[in-house]
């Protein structure tokens, strides 16, 4: 169930249904393009988005499939129900290639073995489908490849035919020899020759000789210099003509009504398999939009939620894509626990495009469509969809857009339940702010307490605190760059957005007594609430990119570990590899050994007692031994060389996963730098309570005891900011691109403390993050007040290595300049 009636049009579905209807190749496929619709049976859904997903790779990887001759010939079958009417030439002509290409279709389908088809769904579809060959073979007996009746398509066609060329040729020869002989007499121009009108051979002649030339005049050229006649000497033959033309046209709608006889018991048949082609043509074009917009076939379970990575809004990217623009893709969640989504934020900043993206998304899923995401997103399955978006006012109803959101809201509290999505803009606006933002949060409620979900923008405050306060519902918030004022187009979901009301004010350059009258009417705890939720956006972010680059390093580290782990047991193989040769090499030594003093021994018997040849026997025996000592000897280097080596390379992986090296432990004391043990990030103490130690982490104080703490040194936090974490190339190149637009001066005057202060502190936080040497804040002299707060700011910061007044020349005492480490 969708709701209201116009639901397509406000989430932009009519422009997808257009564009998929463009891609349509015959009125079969517009057809189903027109009945496409919502559809919340699970099992339904995934077939329809499996045909797609077929059809995508069959576009992507075969060059055979048959895309010609996707004609509409039912309103032409229709015709012939009744007993007496025919097909006309170009309706059989029609009928017989496109009878060609279902059949080409089906075999297409059908060639792949059932069980392991590449395209199960669509041959399921193709599976019931009939083909009609007994009619292709009969419609190519009577029609040929130009779709003209044969002349052999009967024997009284054929005969008729041949008498019409015979007297035709007649005609011809009678013609030239009249012509002939009065182009000799000079009645008629020497180029020109015979020509038809009414269906009649025909002589051009001037007017002046008409009468010379016995005939027929048929017609009058429109300058009246030329007149057509028709030789007597050929009426009777061109009369013959056209008789036989008559008969001629009469056999071919006995031909035709004939064989439309053979095709009108097949008309049901033959119009289901016209249906076959026209899912083909709706379900091809669905593929080819879903190519141009890189949709996919997501994993979608029979359940609600929403666990969508970079998807993006269709018709936005296709626009961007024309002007060479990228699109800011969107990441939102949806469960159990976080049904309903309340996004706040700048105006312009890209809530309500957040809101049409799931709206249209969802619609696109549930009628069939793949959708353009990542492919690790999960896509649900919702039993309604209700939206309330734009403006709603109307004349004729006399109803104001307040009166018809509270409309759509009646049919929502009535109509939602636990399967419904609402997509709400705006939530509560057109009305006085305080009654439109108590009915608002009543109506969440009872929207929560349902089991609802949704994703509703608002700018009101109770609904962000209510967010905050109840189960099932969550902040989200439009990021948006403070600095340059420009919105990111980027979710952010866990923490409210600020409406950025008084900065947007000052940037366009509304008056300052203004602002700072607003901002005394509103009060200064609404102005620091909202500031507090900047901070609170701006320290997520901050812990959140510290929480990956810690994800990244302990994946790095696991990695190290594993090839650690690895290379020991290589070299454990080699080891043994290496103990084994030794011994077979051994081995084979000993038995040289024994064969050659088991020789001298024999050798010396025989000598019998002969004393040279006994002394040169011992000498061959004391050289062998010899060599057999020099070889152990080598045997032994080189055993204990690759074990060395071994060694050594062990030692070598040892030394690169070796933790930097401990500072010897000293007592800790106020002011002192310390860090967590296993660690990166290092804090001051501020405070020593017994055990215990209050450090300061960025903005973030933290109570830890001691035995969790050790101390680093100023060198030692240095060599840590170099090596810095790992960071990813895109954050990389957001740095790069924050670098490049950074601007180094900051203007505070005319600024409270409070708002100064803060400003300079994100200025501050943006100098050192970028890696700028130097920066200047112009505070003014005035008082001093405002000179004085930011430098005793300034003094607290880590990275900040000297400040001073500006050059006479260049301010003098109004202007600080501010030098980093």
């Amino acid at each position: 169930m969708i709701y209201p009636s116009n639901f397509e049009h406000k989430i932009g579905f009519d422009k997808i249904r257009s564009l998929i209807t463009d891609r349509c190749l015959s009125p079969l496929g517009i057809e189903k393009t027109e009945e496409m619709g919502f559809s919340a049976d699970y099992e339904t859904v995934q077939s329809l988005l499996s045909q797609t997903e077929e059809f995508i790779r069959i576009i992507q990887e075969e060059d055979d499939f048959p895309v010609n001759h996707f004609f509409d010939v039912r309103p032409a079958l229709k015709n012939i129900r009744v007993e007496g009417t025919w097909l006309d030439e170009s309706a059989v002509f029609d009928l017989r290639r496109s009878l060609q290409t279902i059949k080409d279709i089906v075999s297409f389908l059908r060639k792949e073995d059932q069980e392991n088809t590449p395209y199960p769904h669509l041959q399921i579809l193709a599976g019931d489908v009939l083909v009609f060959p007994q009619l292709l073979n009969k419609i190519d007996s009577i029609l040929d490849k130009y779709g003209r009746i044969k002349d052999n398509a009967s024997v009284e066609l054929n005969r008729i035919r041949k008498e019409m060329s015979q007297v035709a040729g007649s005609i011809s020869r009678t013609l030239n020899s009249i012509l002939r002989a009065a182009q000799s007499e000079g009645l008629v121009e020497k180029d020109v020759s015979p020509t038809m009108r009414d269906g009649r051979l025909v002589i051009p002649v001037a007017p002046a000789f008409k009468r010379k030339l016995k005939g027929i005049v048929h017609d009058e050229s429109a300058t009246g210099k030329t007149v057509f006649i028709e030789p007597a000497e050929v009426v009777e033959a061109n009369n013959r003509v056209r008789e036989l033309e008559s008969e001629e046209r009469r056999e071919i709608v006995k031909i035709l009504i004939a064989f439309t006889n053979e095709v009108r018991p097949f008309t049901p048949d033959i119009l289901q398999s016209y249906n076959f082609l026209a899912w083909i043509d709706f379900i091809r074009a669905k593929a080819r939009l879903s190519i141009e917009i890189g949709a996919i076939r997501p994993i979608v379970e029979n359940k609600q939620e929403i666990g969508w990575n970079r998807a993006k809004h269709p018709l936005l990217y296709l626009s961007h894509k024309k002007q060479g623009k990228s699109i800011v893709p969107l990441d939102i969640w949806l469960d159990e626990e976080n049904r309903l989504l309340i996004i706040s934020g700048p105006n312009a900043g890209g809530k309500s495009v957040c809101l049409k993206t799931v709206g249209l998304l969802q619609y696109m899923v549930q009628c069939g469509l793949p959708i353009p995401l990542d492919e690790s997103s999960r896509v649900g399955i919702f039993g309604k969809i209700f939206i309330d978006i734009g403006d709603e006012q109307s004349i004729e109803n006399d109803l104001s857009t307040y009166s018809s959101h509270l409309t759509n809201m009646k049919y929502f509290v009535r109509n939602c339940d636990n399967k419904t999505i609402l997509l709400i803009d705006e939530f509560g606006g057109g009305t006085e702010p305080q009654i439109g933002g108590a009915i608002a949060e009543s109506l969440l409620k009872r929207f929560n307490e349902k089991g609802s979900f949704g994703v509703i923008t608002t700018h009101y405050q109770n609904l962000k605190h209510f967010a905050n306060e109840h189960k099932g519902v969550i902040n989200g918030a439009m990021l948006y760059d403070r600095h340059i004022m420009q919105p990111l187009f980027t979710l952010s979901i866990g923490n409210p957005g600020s409406s950025f009301a008084i900065e947007i004010a000052r940037k366009i350059g509304l008056p300052e007594d203004v602002i700072a009258d607003a901002s005394e009417i509103v009060g200064s705890d609404y102005i620091n609430m909202d500031k507090y939720l900047q901070d609170i956006v701006r320290d997520k972010r901050y812990w959140e990119s510290k929480r990956n680059n810690v994800r990244i390093q302990e994946k790095k580290l696991e990695d190290i570990t594993s090839r650690y782990e690895h290379n020991l047991t290589d070299i454990e193989k080699q080891r043994k590899e290496i103990i084994k040769q030794a011994k077979e090499e051994a081995q084979r030594l000993l038995s040289d050994a024994n064969a050659k003093i088991e020789n001298t021994i024999r050798e010396i018997k025989e000598a019998q007692a002969e004393k040279e040849k006994t002394k040169d026997i011992r000498k061959g025996l004391a050289a062998f031994k010899e060599r057999i000592e020099s070889a152990d000897h080598a045997i032994d280097d080189k055993i204990a060389r690759k074990i060395q080596k071994l060694q050594d390379k062990e030692k070598s992986k040892k030394d690169k996963t070796k933790p930097a090296k401990e500072y010897k432990k000293e007592i800790i004391e106020v002011g002192d730098n310390v860090r967590m043990k296993g660690q990166t990030s290092a804090g001051e103490v501020l405070d020593i309570q017994g055990k215990n130690a209050v450090v300061a982490f960025g903005m973030i104080k933290s109570t830890v005891k001691f035995e969790t703490l050790e101390k680093v040194s100023k060198n030692q936090l240095k060599r840590d900011a170099q090596k810095s974490t790992f960071i990813s190339s895109q954050t990389s190149d957001m740095v790069y691109e924050k670098k490049l637009n950074f601007k180094q001066d900051i203007d505070v005057r005319g600024m409270r403390g409070d708002e100064a202060l803060q400003a300079v502190m994100y200025f501050i936080d943006d100098a050192i993050q970028v890696g700028i040497s130097r920066v200047r804040i112009l505070h003014g002299t005035g008082t001093g007040a405002l000179r004085q707060i930011i430098r005793d700011y300034l003094r607290t910061v880590n990275g900040v290595a000297h400040y001073q007044d500006e050059h006479v020349q260049f301010g003098g005492a109004g202007i600080t300049v501010v030098d980093f480490e």
